[in-house]
């Protein structure tokens, strides 16, 4: 499975969340910490740079948020992000510089690196982003099995338990996901890879892979 350690995934210079991976292999790991780590590192942010809006909700001065956009804490949103109409943030998210939360987007339990690009009516949830990743319109995370048993990250014969009932995609850096895409719970989608629209995904896909369909996963030249 060590292509689905934190070290192969993802660029930690390039989110505010660092420490959050702190001590651990797997980025999903991270997920029953995120709340907890955000309200301890709200309180350290500065004053200058960020503005306490709320219980537990810290905008960069920076950031355009939406009047019509809605953000429920835990959260932090970092410089030069983007929160546009009609966004729905219920909690326990954290977004990067320079991200942008489309119009219909909901986010719940997330991290978003840097640059994220979520724009247009996504649902993101128990979910971590990288770097520079980009969900096309449409485009979800399911983050519960329909028969409620706990998430399994399957990568071909290798099986690793994650205890979660709740885990939706993990997203290396620079990902792209195309239009109307889901990717199923346990999802792990390597760095610089990308998924081809109206694709449905599950288990793992390495990094540098173009993801056609199940049977036609090729890499990138």
């Amino acid at each position: 499975m060590e292509s689905c350690q934190i070290s192969h995934l993802y660029t930690l210079s390039e989110t505010i969340a660092a420490d959050l991976f702190q001590g651990l292999t797997y980025p999903w790991e991270a997920l029953p910490k995120i709340g907890a780590f955000i309200c301890a590192l709200g309180k350290t942010l500065d004053p200058q740079n960020y503005e306490q809006r709320g219980e537990n909700i810290w905008i960069a001065k920076s950031a355009k948020v939406a009047p019509t956009a809605y953000i429920n804490g835990p959260t932090i949103i970092d410089k030069e992000a983007e929160i546009r109409h009609c966004a729905f943030i219920r909690g326990n998210a954290i977004v990067g510089k320079g991200a942008v939360v489309g119009n219909s987007t909901e986010l719940k339990n997330v991290v978003l690196f840097n640059k994220v690009q979520v724009p247009h009516y996504n649902y993101v949830g128990d979910s971590i982003l990288g770097y520079k990743s980009h969900m096309g319109a449409g485009s979800i995370t399911s983050n519960v099995k329909s028969d409620k048993t706990l998430v399994v990250v399957k990568d071909g014969a290798k099986e690793y338990a994650t205890g979660l009932k709740k885990f939706g995609a993990m997203l290396g850096d620079e990902v792209e996901v195309g239009c109307n895409s889901v990717l199923n719970p346990g999802t792990v989608v390597g760095s610089h890879s990308n998924i081809y629209p109206l694709s449905m995904v599950r288990g793992v896909v390495k990094a540098n892979a173009i993801y056609k369909n199940k049977n036609e996963i090729v890499e990138k030249k």
